[in-house]
Formats: structure tokens, sequence, C-alpha cells
């Protein structure tokens, strides 16, 4: 698994960089900069931008963007679904087996709410969420700005291929067939993750 920076190794970072850590797409990054919410400087004869890591954290702190980004590296993911057993279970094993951050929310409204806070790289959504089987929510996560390189696992027990493949259609990155492995989630966490760095 990917390791996160180093303050002792690096105090300047690039806007690549404030956006893996931030869970945000390059030009969000840019846009905080230019707009001056996001403090740093220019190198010189250049159009590259370069963010002191302490002014990054401020940022973070004043927007109540997640700091674990800058310390673990660790992937944030987020369970979405209707049956809380469910969600409890997957968000267990994955918190005994794995470094990941993992929080669980039971309902779209709910998963809107931790989206704004907590930022995740990889969400897990029940496609068959009351809220969530017109897309709706995916549809809003694709909306926003400030989740573009959230990607969006479906988890599903009974789709055929078809189906699965209008979802991927629809915004969802990929989907999960219930009854899966734990092998199989955290394979498909850590693909989608790779993709977001």
């Amino acid at each position: 698994m990917r390791e996160g920076f180093n303050f002792n190794e690096k105090d300047v970072l690039t806007t690549g960089e404030v956006a893996r850590i931030c869970n945000v797409a390059s030009r969000t990054v840019s846009k905080w900069f230019d707009s001056g919410q996001l403090a740093g400087y220019r190198i010189p004869g250049s159009k590259d931008r370069r963010i002191p890591v302490s002014n990054l954290m401020q940022f973070m702190k004043k927007h109540s963007i997640p700091m674990d980004g800058l310390r673990s590296g660790a992937p944030r993911v987020l369970i979405v679904d209707s049956d809380p057993a469910t969600a409890e279970t997957l968000r267990k094993v994955l918190a005994e087996q794995t470094r990941y951050d993992v929080h669980v929310a039971s309902g779209a409204f709910a998963a809107g709410a931790e989206c704004e806070k907590f930022r995740p790289h990889v969400m897990l959504l029940d496609v068959h969420m009351p809220e969530a089987e017109s897309g709706a929510f995916c549809a809003f996560v694709r909306g926003s700005d400030e989740l573009q390189m959230t990607k969006i696992i479906g988890m599903s027990n009974r789709l055929t291929e078809g189906q699965i493949a209008q979802l991927v259609g629809r915004g969802y990155d990929t989907v999960l067939r219930k009854p899966f492995t734990v092998r199989q989630v955290i394979e498909s966490i850590e693909h989608a993750h790779a993709l977001v760095a």
C-alpha cells in the first residue's frame, strides 16, 4: 500500500499531490490557489504552483478536510448500505484486515453528509437502496467538483451482466455481486484507489 507524505522529507507540495491528499481533481486545487483560498506560490518563469504543507494543513482544518491523507496515505472508504447489519459487518472486517479509514452511512442523505466532510477515495454503494435506485446519488457524486476523484463500487445480489453494464455507463466504476468475499472487496478497493493516485 502506498505511504503518505512524511513532513520531514517534504514541506512543499505540487497541485497534483494536494489533489491526491484532499481527494479532489487537480483543477479544483488550481481554483483554490487562483482564488486565494489556498496560499502558495508559483515557480518563477513557470505556471507551476507550489503549496507549503503548513498552508495546506491550515486550509484543510478550516474546511474540515480529513488530515489522514497527509499522515498515512490510507484509503478513505465509505460504505453506503440501507441494511445496518451488512454495513457494520463489512466495516468491521475491513477495519480488522486493512489500514483503511472506514465510515458507514445508512442512506443517501447520510452518505451525502459523510461525503462533504470525509471525502472518500472509494465508496461501496448498495445499488438497491431506495434513494439510489434511480442513480440519483451516483449522479450527485459525479456532479460534485469536490468528489470528482471518488470511485464508486456498486454492490448488488440480483443484477444481470446487462444491468451491470448500464450501471457502469451511469457513473459506477465497477459492481460487486453479493455474496462476495473479503478478498474481492479489498481487491476492488485497491484497484479503485490506485486509479485515484
